[in-house]
């Protein structure tokens, strides 16, 4: 397999998007209670729409599967919507899907109110096996294989990053 196309994702551009999904959020008659982080990519965009938005931020380290920081609080997450609390998770990119499914079916498995939760992400592929409800942009997958080097992601070693981009081969071939 030959490696991807990397393309960084300046501080200038994600600054931008955050306002641009902040701007969404705003705009759409419905203000969530929560901002849910979604560690590893959500964490940092969710910290800069808080500020964006004045909202208070909770996070989930879905990246980890350390139980008590991942599955365990998804728990706790479904009992607030059942109290009524609406929730805005945010990733960086929806790109296969994956996650967001995963998150989605593991919120619904423990119960909660999936009309009280919905999702938001900097970058959308519009071919994506899962829908967002906020975006800051979208793109095509069928189109642009790129692999996205968000900020955070610039410090990581060449190698890692484009280990991460061949892990699901078809989203840059």
């Amino acid at each position: 397999m030959s490696d991807p196309i990397l393309t960084p994702i300046s501080h200038e551009q994600f600054v931008a998007d955050v306002r641009a999904l902040a701007a969404a959020v705003r705009s759409g008659g419905w203000r969530p209670d929560h901002l849910i982080g979604i560690g590893r990519g959500g964490l940092a965009p969710c910290t800069y729409l808080s500020h964006a938005t004045h909202l208070p931020m909770l996070s989930v380290d879905w990246s980890s599967d350390v139980e008590e920081f991942s599955a365990a609080l998804i728990g706790k997450l479904a009992a607030r919507t059942l109290g009524g609390e609406k929730l805005l998770v945010v990733d960086d990119i929806n790109d296969s899907g994956g996650t967001i499914e995963r998150l989605r079916g593991a919120l619904a498995a423990a119960g909660a109110d999936l009309t009280q939760v919905r999702f938001g992400v900097l970058i959308d592929n519009q071919v994506s096996k899962a829908r967002v409800d906020y975006r800051a942009r979208t793109i095509d997958r069928t189109v642009t294989k790129d692999w996205f080097v968000f900020p955070w992601e610039a410090l990581a070693p060449t190698e890692d990053v484009i280990h991460d981009a061949q892990i699901v081969p078809e989203r840059i071939a």
